[in-house]
């Protein structure tokens, strides 16, 4: 009997199909991948998928819900759906700065406003004022505050200096901020991760509008150019790994040779092939599937088959 591959995608419309295309043309009639359709949701009920590959449950909890049931029943969900509920950026930046890796220097803020249902006394632990002098020589300025838990630009700051960031910071209601060092690089990197093994290096430009930021081209060269990229293939692998992320990117900002780790909370990275390129497309397609199968043989009915990073399971 066939084993099912599902993906549960959202408005994106290029990646999922071609995925599913991939994995029925590999998968040989031995595994067969669809759109995961839902018409009920029944506690504890296995719904017959090995795998599915998550793409959209940031955005819808009832998503997030059915991808936990599923793993319950032994579905390898990709990215593990418990992992994703817990996970967030400074917890992130903590992990990273543990294992070695070069990161920005970035400090936790309270939300400006307090949030529902708190009174004063219930920040008696929190000391005011801040030791703002301290958290503003070791940032520096320029900098980006932006939320501790959030994605995909959304209330990211540039800001300029102390009056600047209170400024921007009153705008930010009960979202618990983080500001960071800016780094100014020569040169700056997207990177797919998948399995925590299939690693593809991508130059990318941020400051470019969106459906250019891959009309880049490297800035390094020759066997710095080499030893660098040898290097952010290592550092993404060791932090999938940390994470127990499967399907991720990472970002890097290269200052004096050193990259960065910028941004590596992307479970759900673009995919699309309007924005990546065909090259970039054509690669996420075919390891995705891969994966997808690789995971789907692996399968064993019967028993939990998600799997957690070195940090949860204490082997960092």
């Amino acid at each position: 009997m066939a084993k099912k591959i599902g993906i549960l995608f959202g408005m994106e419309d290029t990646f999922p199909w071609a995925f599913i295309d991939k994995v029925n043309e590999l998968g040989k009639g031995e595994y067969i991948a669809e759109p995961v359709l839902i018409d009920k949701l029944e506690q504890g009920a296995d719904y017959g998928y090995a795998v599915i590959i998550d793409r959209i449950s940031q955005d819808v909890p009832f998503y997030r819900a059915y991808l936990k049931n599923a793993a319950v029943n032994g579905t390898y969900v990709i990215n593990n759906p418990f992992w994703w509920s817990a996970d967030e950026k400074f917890f992130n930046n903590a992990l990273m700065s543990k294992i070695g890796i070069p990161l920005p220097k970035t400090v936790l803020l309270p939300s400006h406003e307090r949030p529902t249902n708190t009174s004063e006394t219930s920040f008696r632990n929190l000391k005011f004022p801040h030791d703002w002098e301290y958290i503003f020589n070791y940032i520096g300025f320029p900098a980006y505050m932006k939320p501790h838990d959030g994605g995909g630009w959304r209330n990211v700051y540039r800001v300029e200096s102390p009056e600047d960031m209170w400024a921007k910071h009153a705008e930010t209601e009960q979202l618990v901020m983080m500001v960071q060092e800016e780094i100014v690089f020569e040169d700056y990197y997207r990177v797919y991760c998948l399995g925590r093994k299939y690693v593809h290096i991508m130059p990318y430009e941020p400051r470019n509008p969106h459906h250019l930021r891959y009309a880049t081209t490297h800035q390094t060269e020759g066997k710095e150019l080499e030893k660098l990229l040898k290097t952010i293939t290592d550092y993404t692998i060791k932090m999938n790994e940390a994470l127990g992320y499967d399907f991720n990117t990472v970002e890097f900002a290269v200052r004096d040779g050193i990259p960065y780790a910028i941004d590596f909370c992307n479970p759900a990275p673009d995919a699309d092939r309007n924005s990546v390129g065909e090259e970039n497309f054509q690669w996420i397609v075919e390891h995705a599937a891969k994966l997808a199968i690789e995971k789907a043989k692996d399968y064993k009915a019967g028993k939990i088959n998600i799997d957690w990073g070195t940090f949860v399971t204490n082997k960092l």
